[in-house]
């Protein structure tokens, strides 16, 4: 390609990705690979992410494997395994295999949905009609696409997000030149890729239909569940409903036996006092400065349940993200330091009205000057651990949910006691006076 020629398309890839995948979706797969493959990754990166899944992945693999190993690596993980849904088992495997070991287990990850969920139930390899084209482009689509054998067909915007549905009939009988837009239906349902199959029965239950559309936490059109999987999954929930109703399920249940919910519960409840101990050693550390200055017991509970706070409330916001996937262990440090600032800017918020109100009990300089700067410290560090411990977790290959918050508990705790108890050891002299 003649090097202005290639500029020109670079800057066309870079200023109008949506536009140029429309154009290559239009052409023959080994000449967009081409296309592709001629430009810089970060051009070709910038357009293949918005292909249509099929299309994505065809082009991909016509494409020189460095530069498909870079496009599966540096796109949005959604997209990637979107592309990579596209392929059997084995196929899927043998790409996974060429990337860098973290990025492969990443995209695994997403890949493996969780028992009884939309995604597992899910046919991910339908591919759905732009709301640009025209009738003309759309049966020209569909007979590329050929294997859908879908009675309606999704469409989506330039960013992937289902807008509407066409019906196969309306698109046979349209005029041509018709943009598509004329004959698009309304949607009728959707459902989360990560929502239980309870919902999934639910949206049935409620709306006679055959397909149900399943879109990601950006809504993005990712597979449809079919008739057969939504009946499959009547059946089952009802099934689960009368084992439940014998006490038969392997979770625990309001009605569990009191044995079952004591095995369920006592070994969290027993790591949960050992953390406690680890805290109460670090307050007999410290136990010759609150003997001399007794309004340090009064302040303590203060420091440590507002780090407690500060750290469930970032643990929280991580533990959804992580959940509804939008972010990714590659995403911890934005998450991690973002959390930090948080932690920092609030405690400093707190440590103002705390220094406030316990100048007025105490008409105590140093020791407002104590707390505020244990406040500050111990929000950062609940910020800090809220955030990183279930990423952690996650990334050692454990459940975060059945260890994050005792973790975390035991980081505030110890961090709150240490941080006020410690900074009041060695300002100890100029507290002797200090009373409440």
């Amino acid at each position: 390609m003649d090097p202005a020629d290639a500029a020109l398309t670079r800057r066309f890839l870079l200023d109008y990705p949506q536009e140029a995948a429309r154009l290559f979706e239009a052409m023959p797969t080994d000449e967009a690979a081409v296309l592709l493959a001629g430009q810089p990754p970060h051009a070709a990166l910038r357009a293949w992410q918005v292909l249509a899944p099929d299309v994505a992945m065809q082009v991909l693999q016509q494409l020189p494997v460095s530069l498909a190993e870079h496009l599966l690596a540096e796109a949005e993980p959604v997209i990637s395994v979107a592309a990579l849904t596209q392929l059997d088992a084995a196929q899927r495997e043998a790409w996974l295999k060429r990337l860098h070991a973290e990025v492969a287990h990443e995209l695994r990850g997403l890949l493996a949905y969780p028992e009884d969920c939309a995604g597992r139930m899910m046919d991910p390899r339908v591919s759905p009609l732009r709301s640009g084209m025209t009738v003309a482009e759309a049966v020209e689509r569909l007979r590329q696409i050929r294997r859908s054998g879908l009675r309606e067909l999704f469409v989506v915007d330039d960013d992937g997000r289902l807008t509407g549905r066409v019906e196969v009939q309306d698109l046979a009988l349209a005029n041509r030149d018709l943009p598509l837009s004329d004959i698009t239906r309304a949607i009728v349902a959707q459902i989360g890729d990560l929502d239980p199959r309870e919902e999934v029965v639910e949206t049935l239950q409620k709306q006679p239909i055959t397909l149900l559309p399943v879109v990601n936490v950006s809504g993005r059109f990712i597979g449809v569940i079919r008739q057969a999987e939504l009946m499959a999954a009547v059946e089952e929930e009802s099934s689960l409903d009368i084992q439940t109703m014998v006490g038969a399920s392997p979770d625990e249940r309001a009605l569990s036996p009191p044995l079952f919910a004591v095995r369920k519960r006592l070994p969290w409840l027993q790591i949960n006092l050992l953390t406690a101990f680890l805290a109460s050693a670090v307050v007999g550390l410290f136990e010759n400065t609150i003997a001399q200055i007794t309004a340090l017991a009064v302040l303590l509970p203060v420091v440590a349940g507002q780090s407690g706070n500060a750290g469930a409330q970032a643990l929280a916001v991580t533990m959804r993200g992580l959940v509804l996937r939008e972010i990714s262990l590659r995403h911890w440090p934005v998450v991690v330091g973002k959390e930090a600032l948080v932690g920092v800017m609030n405690g400093i918020a707190v440590a103002a009205t705390t220094g406030l109100v316990v100048y007025i009990w105490s008409r105590s300089l140093p020791l407002v000057g104590v707390i505020m700067l244990a406040m500050v410290i111990s929000m950062f560090a609940a910020g800090l651990a809220g955030a990183l411990v279930p990423i952690l977790l996650r990334r050692i290959g454990q459940d975060p949910a059945t260890a994050s918050s005792i973790i975390l508990t035991t980081v505030t705790d110890i961090v709150g006691f240490f941080s006020f108890l410690g900074i009041a050891a060695v300002f100890a002299p100029l507290l002797k006076n200090v009373s409440g």
